[in-house]
Parts: structure tokens; sequence; C-alpha cells
């Protein structure tokens, strides 16, 4: 063994005994602004290009008509485009729920902040669907005790807000106050369980709507209502949608 291969084989050995805790201390960083200074790379954005041709032409193909412009704010306590979202959810999702339980979704309840965007007058493309529901929100529905349907009645009428809902009409007294609820003209049953559609996010007490959990059975549907948009926008023919009288406060 030579001096310089002894000399090596020492200092491995002192450094491997000199064992010391390392620790990040400070973490730099630089804001670079993104605007029309900065230049393309030529390579990337002719590897792109195909693919965002590709994706623009999918999200810009017409669906439907819409001969109005609707907005979520457009009614009191419901309105056109909140129906319209309502009514989708349970079409497009009721013929999915009932081939895996045999029964049927009761009702349908949304929040009125996921609505994302306006529908304006004339065609709508998918990318109209993306607009209004950006999240990927899926469709779940709970069996929920009378009890709990009526911890969600009471949360409706304090809210005051056009949350979506489809099959279920609510109604307040010129003062305000609950008057009565009903699902296809029939009064609610406060002693029977429904089947309620909704969303994951407030089923996981999104907008403090605390009522879906404990429950009977959950069903997760797998179905974004983004892509329930869609397919809704497929099969019609001209948007049409209106404020009616599934949330109402009578006036005398």
């Amino acid at each position: 063994m030579n001096y310089k291969h002894s000399l090596l084989i020492i200092c491995l050995i002192i450094f491997s005994s000199c064992k010391k805790d390392v620790h990040l201390y400070k973490i730099e960083g630089q804001q670079i602004n993104i605007s029309d200074s900065l230049q393309t790379n030529s390579d990337i954005e002719n590897f792109i290009k195909p693919y965002r041709e590709n994706v623009n032409k999918n999200l810009d193909s017409i669906l439907t008509y819409a001969v109005a412009t609707y907005t979520k704010s457009d009614g009191e306590f419901n309105t056109a485009i909140g129906n319209m979202m309502a009514d989708a959810v349970y079409e497009e999702s009721n013929p999915i729920f009932k081939s895996r339980s045999g029964k049927d979704i009761d009702f349908v309840l949304l929040n009125h902040g996921g609505i994302r965007s306006i529908i304006s007058k004339g065609n709508i493309t998918s990318r109209t669907a993306y607009e209004v529901m950006p999240f990927d929100n899926s469709i779940v529905v709970v069996k929920l005790k009378g009890a709990q349907v009526k911890e969600l009645i009471d949360y409706l009428v304090r809210a005051k807000r056009a949350h979506p809902i489809s099959k279920l009409n609510i109604v307040l007294d010129i003062d305000g106050n609950f008057k009565s609820a009903g699902l296809n003209g029939k009064a609610l049953d406060f002693s029977k369980t429904y089947n309620v559609a909704t969303n994951d996010y407030l089923y996981n007490g999104g907008d403090h709507m605390d009522f879906f959990k404990p429950n009977d059975s959950l069903y997760v549907l797998d179905y974004k209502i983004r892509n329930v948009l869609i397919d809704y926008f497929k099969k019609t023919d001209t948007l049409n949608p209106v404020i009616d009288n599934r949330f109402i406060q009578l006036k005398n």
C-alpha cells in the first residue's frame, strides 16, 4: 500500500466519523412576472400547438343554444340558471342511481356559490360548462332520515338564498317564515327517508350544510357536475330555463 492510498483511507475514516446534522435554514426565491416580454420557446410551442388546437376544438364545439343570458342573481329564491343546473343533475343522474339501487332520487340540492359564471345568450359549448362549473365536484346520493331533511329545509329557510333545488318545493309565508314543503305536489313526510342528490363538497359540510352526516347510505356516482352539464347540453336543442315556484315567498 503506497503513501497516497494510505492517506486516502485515513481521510475517509476521519470524514465518516465526523457526523454532523444538516438543517435547512434558508429558502430563497425570485418572482418572475409573466408578460408579453417573455420570449416564447419555439420548440416547446411547436410541441404544444397541436394539443392546444385539439383541446380548443373540443371545448368550442357547439352543443346547444341559449335564448337569453342567465345569471345566478336574476331571482330571489330561485334562478333560471340554478333551476337548470339542479334539473340537469336530476335528469342525468337519476338513471344511473336507479340502475344501481332500483330507486329514484327524491330531490336535488346544490349550492348557489357553486355557479361560477353566467350563461350568455347564443351558442353553448363545452367551454360554457367549464366556466359555469370549473371545480371537479361530483354527484353523490345520500339517504337521509326525515329529521335530517327537516334540518335541510330549515337551513334553506334561514339562508333565504337561491340554492339550486329540483323536485323539491318550499313556500314561505309573507313574513318569510316556513309555511310548507313538498315533493311533486305531496307534503314531505318527516317520518320517512329520502334519497337526496348533492355534490361531494356539500356532503362533506361545505357551506355549513352539516345535515348530510350521519346517513343511512351513500352512493358515489363518480359523475362530475361539469360532465352532467355537457351531457345535458348535448340533449337539449334550445336552452330556455325559467324562474318558477319551486322556492317562493307569498306576497299576500
